[in-house]
């Protein structure tokens, strides 16, 4: 608007991060955190999260969107014992 212009000056663009956790469904523990650009895509980050959690622990079930419906992450999941409960995404085959 004008008046915030004329106020605070032209602004650019506003730029925002995503923030992706890993939690523990079991006693709601964040166990891994990651932060992402907005135009970053969110699967490459989830190998970096199952590697924040220490080897020696079972990584169970990883529940996650669409999004992250790549060979890679579910290599991830598999690679630490887990089970991955990941939908197809949108315009993926089943």
């Amino acid at each position: 608007n004008k008046w915030q212009a004329r106020k605070h000056g032209v602004q650019s663009r506003r730029q925002w991060r995503k923030v992706h956790l890993a939690m523990d469904t079991a006693t709601s523990d964040i166990r891994a955190v990651a932060f992402t650009p907005s135009r970053e895509g969110d699967s490459p980050v989830l190998p970096d999260l199952l590697g924040q959690i220490p080897e020696d622990e079972d990584i169970g079930t990883v529940t996650a969107d669409g999004a992250y419906d790549t060979r890679r992450c579910l290599s991830a999941v598999i690679a630490r014992g887990g089970t991955a409960i990941i939908p197809v995404r949108r315009n993926g085959r089943a």
